[in-house]
């Protein structure tokens, strides 16, 4: 299911109105009692954010803009050879730094002339329906905290590695915006629950792991590919499909591996108009037939 898609470590509310992060068992910041405080404090800090208010900033420390630059180091060559062309461009656009974590609100600044996109903080799990919809008014819901320094180029969960240099030099450029617009207003056009996880199938394998065709080869344009640094040099070994609205929206998928199953676009305009299509027009009627067709 994409909410597993969404798979931010459960969240346990005090009465004080401060949150425990609940860490699965493996995690590699689990027995790190210095590391857990960090996640608290970092969640807590969201959780108390109130729409309308510039995030929340994150005094981070030397070791978390290390885990930033090592990261952003070992993907340097790996977006140039692997990375489509429409990403690098909102790569460029964008011009994040490499040798220290951004704050939240200095992404905003700059994402609001190139494409009118803004980041707001994220606690916790945040629920399809709004995750989404936030889409559709140009927002995007997004972790601040740094995966554990002791696996710096691996994390079980989305940190702000991911929600930035995966997603942000995505919403640097309006061919993709467009595509996340598209998904979240065609969230709020659903009802259904059957429809809402159609449409957010199709989103994970588009937007969160999606490839597509171009003239040198197979790249990756998905934010959960281009984030990683070691997904992003096995995605080509993968069983790779063409775009299939149907086995996309149907197909079930473990957020623990590697994607084993990838659906390649043809070229960045077929993915506009299959995907973006789709989103544009689905409604609780339409995804039920293609749902029965699956």
């Amino acid at each position: 299911m994409f909410e597993e898609g969404q798979y931010f470590a459960p969240l346990t509310k005090k009465g004080d109105g401060s949150v425990s992060v609940e860490l699965s068992a493996g995690h590699p910041g689990l027995e790190d009692p210095t590391y857990r405080e960090r996640r608290d404090r970092i969640a807590t800090a969201a959780a108390r954010w109130t729409s309308g208010d510039p995030p929340p900033l994150i005094d981070y420390t030397d070791a978390e803009h290390e885990v930033w630059r090592v990261v952003c180091e070992d993907l340097r060559d790996k977006h140039r050879h692997y990375a489509c062309r429409e990403y690098l461009d909102g790569k460029e656009a964008f011009g994040l730094p490499e040798d220290h974590v951004p704050q939240l609100a200095e992404l905003s600044a700059a994402l609001a002339p190139l494409t009118g996109f803004a980041y707001q903080p994220a606690a916790g799990l945040v629920p399809l329906r709004e995750f989404y919809g936030a889409l559709a008014d140009h927002r995007f819901w997004a972790t601040q905290y740094v995966r554990h320094h002791s696996v710096p180029l691996y994390t079980p969960e989305p940190d702000v590695l991911h929600e930035v240099v995966g997603h942000g030099n995505t919403l640097a450029d309006t061919r993709f915006t467009q595509l996340y617009e598209a998904a979240g207003a065609a969230v709020r056009r659903v009802e259904s629950d059957e429809a809402l996880q159609f449409v957010s199938k199709v989103f994970w394998f588009t937007l969160e792991f999606g490839v597509v065709h171009e003239p040198d080869g197979l790249k990756a344009y998905g934010a959960g590919i281009l984030s990683s640094p070691g997904e992003i040099e096995e995605f080509r070994q993968m069983t790779i499909r063409p775009l299939d609205l149907v086995e996309m929206g149907t197909t079930d998928y473990d957020i623990t591996h590697y994607q084993e199953v990838l659906f390649a676009a043809g070229s960045f305009g077929q993915l506009q108009d299959v995907v973006g299509g789709f989103w544009d027009t689905c409604t609780d009627d339409s995804i039920e037939a293609m749902r029965l067709a699956a």
